[in-house]
């Protein structure tokens, strides 16, 4: 009991360190990324200022932020943000449940990955922007091809993914599973999907950052009846409100940047037993 005791003793302050030093190193991370994004706008203001790029070009850092503050309270664009994020939600939602599925089930069986790879070699390579002018014909400029861009997009990096985590799992675990009286679906659930779960939630990161871009893409090429593409286009079409194009171009990047924060967030909150999260995943 000592032992064991002095053990947990020793450990406990073996932890604390190791926490401090993975705050630490994320501080340091947040710190550097801010001196950098500011150096960048303290250049951008003196390239703009002193001429040397048209302001019509490259507005002043200070006026495009002071843009960047009015349109986060403006309700028109606002409205135009949730457009863009209610195509971008549903789109993502039916991306997951459907390359999950699909997969799941290429990645358990041999031979369906090798009858499906084909056609999947070939659609894969297809770009969502070759495709605007389809969606439109089919099915208008509104959410509906919207959304269908952002499932097709989306579909390749979760489908590949699930179906290299499901070829990663151990075998030796499944046997153990079975050699318990585990059935398939059994296996499946408690073994199968939890080791592959790390890979799925990679390729739905990649996903959600895709989805937003296309959703834009989409609203900005096919001329969408609203959205935050839309609402860029109209800005941009007048050709003298530069600063309402920056700005909205900051916010669609700082909106990209809340959805990845948000799923680092959740990946570990759910997935924190992963070895390679422990190991890696605090550190990033």
């Amino acid at each position: 009991m000592t032992s064991v005791t002095g053990s947990g003793t020793r450990l406990a302050p073996r932890r604390a360190r190791a926490a401090s030093g993975r705050a630490s190193r994320r501080g340091k991370t947040v710190v550097r990324g801010a001196i950098g994004l500011l150096a960048l706008f303290v250049i951008a203001e003196i390239v703009s200022r002193s001429g040397i790029v048209d302001a019509a070009f490259l507005p002043p850092t200070s006026l495009v932020l002071v843009r960047v503050a009015e349109l986060l309270v403006d309700p028109a664009f606002l409205g135009a943000i949730a457009s863009t994020l209610q195509a971008w939600a549903i789109g993502l939602v039916i991306c997951i449940v459907v390359s999950v599925s699909l997969g799941v089930v290429l990645g358990s069986s041999p031979g369906a990955y090798s009858a499906s790879r084909a056609v999947i070699e070939f659609l894969r390579p297809i770009p969502s922007v070759a495709l605007i002018p389809l969606a439109i014909l089919v099915l208008g400029n509104d959410a509906e091809m919207k959304i269908a861009l952002i499932v097709f997009s989306t579909a390749w990096p979760v489908l590949f993914n699930t179906i290299y985590g499901m070829h990663d799992v151990d075998p030796i675990a499944k046997l153990t599973a079975k050699s318990f009286g585990r059935g398939r679906l059994a296996t499946l659930w408690q073994v199968s999907l939890p080791s592959a779960a790390p890979f799925i939630f990679t390729g739905i990161r990649i996903a959600a950052s895709v989805a937003l871009i296309v959703a834009i893409s989409a609203e900005l090429l096919a001329g969408a009846s609203d959205g935050l593409g839309r609402w860029m286009l109209d800005a941009s079409a007048t050709g003298n409100r530069p600063d309402l194009v920056y700005a909205a171009t900051i916010i669609a990047g700082l909106l990209g940047l809340a959805i990845n924060g948000v799923l680092v967030l959740v990946e570990r909150r759910f997935l924190s037993w992963q070895p390679a999260l422990r190991s890696t995943g605090d550190d990033a």
